[in-house]
């Protein structure tokens, strides 16, 4: 999946809309089509939902969720104007409140069904473009950080992902601190090399 063309078209950028529709109604038309639909997707999803949820194993489990309900659901698929990502991140909303609601519930010894949320108006399409496009370029820095040698990951992801501090990265690897100053610094200059070639 790592080096396969929808992957990529994912990290370049929106997918060209009639491209979009004729992966999408290609799904409609044959299930078996639907692969192409969760490589071209898999990580703007898995951005958006780790991104709010922060733990790994629940972010799987919830990404998983959304492309089974989108399979289920691809012929009830209408265009509206907004992109067909768009609409993964809408389920993926609904179930990451449903799951938050049915937390607070459990937690306050409360259990009932929960509604889904209404869908979104049209006013608010602007809103999605403009969120499915930062949750594109956040899965776009997701996989050039994953495409960095081991040590600097490591680093970037301690560093950024977790916030902790250079002192605490040192203490953790059993590094100095200067040490995991230049991962630091070799992983951003990485990273500029790949975000000049892309």
């Amino acid at each position: 999946m790592a080096g396969s063309e929808p992957a990529q078209k994912a990290r370049l950028g929106r997918m060209d809309e009639t491209e979009e529709r004729r992966m999408v109604e290609a799904a409609q038309r044959d299930r078996a089509c639907f692969a192409d639909v969760y490589e071209r997707y898999f990580e703007l999803v898995y951005a958006y939902v780790v991104r709010r949820v922060g733990d790994r194993a629940a972010t799987e489990d919830l990404t998983s969720e959304v492309f089974r309900r989108a399979l289920a659901n691809i012929e009830r698929f209408k265009w509206t104007g907004a992109p067909f990502g768009a609409w993964l991140l809408r389920i993926a909303a609904n179930l990451i409140a449903d799951q938050a609601k049915r937390e607070a519930k459990e937690a306050s010894g409360e259990s009932s069904t929960i509604e889904p949320l209404p869908e979104l108006a049209p006013a608010a399409r602007e809103l999605q473009q403009v969120q499915l496009e930062a949750a594109e370029r956040r899965a776009w820095v997701i996989r050039l950080v994953d495409e960095l040698p081991e040590d600097q990951r490591r680093v970037v992801k301690m560093r950024f992902g977790e916030e902790k501090s250079i002192n605490e990265i040192a203490v953790e690897l059993g590094r100095s601190e200067g040490a995991v100053k230049q991962l630091q610094f070799r992983a951003f200059q990485n990273l500029r090399a790949k975000l000049a070639i892309k």
